[in-house]
């Protein structure tokens, strides 16, 4: 999946965002750039967790932020990666509720969006291979760790 990212382009690392929804809009940078997304569907997104909450945060450090089915503004399955040095917070007081790594997701095709989520949650179980993604900075070091942990 990390070689994947750094082929397309998918992948972003950055000092800080401003807030949480600064953070949204950067993690979708690399998928709009390449038309993958149009630039509503980060409003979109933002919306979603105003409406819904934080539910993005999947586990302490890690958001995936997606809209719902069927959103618009998507024209390719795809995952962006986005790593931030200063983590975010989605809720203030909750640090469970901090994110630094961004896996952006944006669907069109079922079939390949839950090839995308097993892929990226067989990722996310394995703690070394977390620990090192909050430690890259190049896509040099997304295509080791893919190649440490991943192949």
């Amino acid at each position: 999946m990390l070689r994947q990212l750094v082929e397309r382009k998918h992948y972003k690392f950055a000092k800080e965002a401003a807030d949480w929804r600064e953070a949204i809009r950067m993690s979708c940078e690399s998928l709009e750039a390449d038309g993958t997304i149009e630039a509503n569907y980060k409003e979109d997104i933002i919306a979603c967790v105003e409406t819904h909450g934080p539910y993005i945060v999947i586990m302490p450090n890690v958001a995936l932020p997606h809209s719902q089915e069927g959103a618009q503004g998507v024209n390719k399955t795809a995952v962006g990666f986005m790593k931030l040095e200063k983590p975010v917070s989605f809720e203030e007081g909750d640090s469970e509720k901090d994110a630094q790594l961004f896996f952006t997701l944006a669907s069109c095709d079922p079939n390949q969006h839950l090839d995308n989520m097993t892929k990226l949650s067989e990722m996310l179980m394995n703690e070394a291979v977390v620990e090192a993604l909050t430690k890259a900075n190049t896509q040099e070091e997304l295509l080791e760790i893919q190649k440490t942990y991943l192949d």
